[in-house]
């Protein structure tokens, strides 16, 4: 018995060196193998202290986030492993506006529909004699809903055509628009803010979104401000100028009292500091629906182009005959634009093509119930989400928390699971949520979360996979609705910090020292 009595010291320190040999090797730089790693497991429906005190900080009661955070099951040759129960429930099954987060649904639907390999094809057609480079007749572009038709591509257009034997038009360019079924509406309906581009409505023949870039560079050996703008656009006046001044930047756009109210002449009746550098400006043109055929026009004469007659609107006569045509960039990149800049209208485009398949003009109401279909036999056990139009620049779209994470996890054992990730923004990195690191130099999330963001004037949302310090990946749905929502960005900021570090704190603290810089 004194044997064993002797031994028991020696077996104490034993076990208090094995507790301390994780904290050792971080110590040491040496990393536990995340195989040894063990998440903390403890489900909860209470908020992390940090979130709960950013919510009151900000005035939003608990009530107004709806949070799921959960495990994503592992993947094996037998296909997903049952789910793990969830880390932290929070008002899940609140139907609730996301936002922007709602573009999730649209774009895993598309690529589910459609294949990541999908493009959209844009023709162009001749009516009348070609010979020599002379077209006797019409030109017709016919859109296909392509939601990327950005300048680049249109000038790479015009050269086909050019190339396929037509440089000569005596007779007019057609816009054909009919691939979309939708009505006109005013560009600053949802907000009263017309010249946002996010503004921009669908269309059958989107060039540019619709939008002009200016840009200001400093010239101060010739004391003004240099001013230049793309695409080009036909019959605008904008001036080549703009007064230098010798004050901080600040607000410089305030500054500029820009007026673009006007679809023919843009003008400036403020300054530019000096100390600015080059700045650049997106704004949505004042009569959208004249912006293809002016762009077009003076991107054609631009190019050696000539025209006798105008651009104008109209249908693809029966007679006209193919003359060449082009393809859009695959659905995977143009997911991947979505998602990652929360393009609101190349969201819409996507969602018009859903039901612009079968020769049929594309219609929101058709698009709605292609894609609630698709939800239904995808999806039976999650109510179905409320849809508008698909981009989540609604006040009517609602979905859940549950819902979204059941859609998560469904994404990350399907076909496209890597697509769907990769056409996230990878926090601190890039997207909307490079600007984490912003906010946070040394967040524990950077380079560790692929996230799509949301954010309405009373709405902001966070969605996507998180992976934890322990190795265990997981899903993340938060949505905050309130009038002070934009004020509890920082709850969510702390959401993710809580869900990345997901071992005990000791192991955690190691973590956080060993992560590159």
């Amino acid at each position: 018995m004194r044997l064993f009595a002797n031994l028991r010291p020696i077996c104490r320190l034993f076990w208090v060196l094995s507790l301390l040999v994780p904290l050792m090797q971080a110590d040491a730089g040496q990393k536990p193998p995340r195989s040894a790693l063990k998440p903390v497991s403890k489900a909860s429906s209470v908020l992390p202290t940090s979130v709960a005190i950013s919510l009151a900080q900000a005035h939003v009661p608990k009530e107004a986030l709806s949070v799921l955070i959960t495990p994503l099951p592992a993947i094996s040759l037998q296909g997903p492993q049952p789910a793990t129960s969830a880390r932290l429930r929070h008002h899940a099954q609140d139907s609730v506006n996301p936002a922007s987060v709602m573009k999730l649904i649209t774009t895993y639907a598309s690529l589910s529909l459609l294949g990541p390999d999908f493009t959209w094809r844009n023709r162009v057609y001749v009516d009348g004699t070609l010979n020599n480079g002379v077209l006797q007749g019409h030109l017709i572009l016919r859109g296909s809903g392509d939601p990327k038709l950005v300048l680049e591509r249109v000038q790479a257009l015009i050269e086909q055509i050019q190339a396929a034997g037509v440089r000569e038009v005596r007779g007019d360019i057609v816009l054909d628009r009919s691939v979309f079924d939708i009505q006109a509406r005013e560009p600053g309906s949802f907000d009263d803010d017309a010249l946002r581009p996010y503004n921009a409505a669908p269309d059958g023949l989107l060039v540019n979104f619709k939008s002009l870039i200016y840009s200001f560079t400093p010239d101060p050996a010739a004391g003004l401000v240099r001013v230049a703008y793309e695409p080009p656009i036909a019959g605008v006046n904008v001036p080549a100028s703009v007064p230098l001044s010798a004050g901080p930047c600040n607000d410089w756009r305030t500054s500029l009292r820009g007026q673009f109210a006007s679809p023919t002449q843009v003008q400036f009746g403020g300054s530019f500091s000096a100390q600015c550098g080059l700045k650049t400006w997106p704004v949505a043109y004042a009569a959208p629906e004249q912006f293809s055929a002016r762009v077009i026009q003076a991107m054609w004469l631009a190019s050696g182009g000539s025209l006798t007659g105008s651009v104008r609107e109209g249908p693809t006569p029966v007679r006209a005959r193919l003359l060449t045509e082009a393809s859009s960039l695959p659905l995977s990149d143009i997911v991947a634009d979505i998602n990652k800049f929360s393009n609101n209208v190349m969201a819409q485009q996507l969602f018009l093509t859903l039901s612009s398949q079968n020769n049929q003009p594309a219609r929101f109401d058709a698009s709605r119930q292609r894609l609630l279909q698709w939800w239904h036999s995808t999806l039976p056990d999650q109510p179905e989400p409320v849809l508008e139009n698909g981009s989540g620049l609604s006040r009517h779209e609602r979905s859940s928390a549950a819902a979204l994470t059941r859609l998560l996890q469904m994404a990350a054992s399907g076909p496209h699971a890597q697509v769907f990730q990769n056409s996230l923004g990878l926090a601190g990195v890039d997207g909307t949520v490079a600007r984490l690191k912003d906010r946070n130099p040394n967040a524990a999330a950077i380079g560790q979360a692929w996230l799509k963001t949301g954010t309405l004037r009373d709405v902001i949302s966070l969605a996507g996979y998180v992976q934890g310090n322990s190795g265990q990946r997981y899903t993340l749905v938060a949505i905050v609705n309130h009038a002070n929502a934009n004020a509890a960005r920082p709850a969510l900021d702390h959401l993710l910090e809580w869900t990345v570090h997901d071992l005990p704190e000791t192991l955690n603290a190691a973590a956080r020292t060993q992560r590159p810089k």
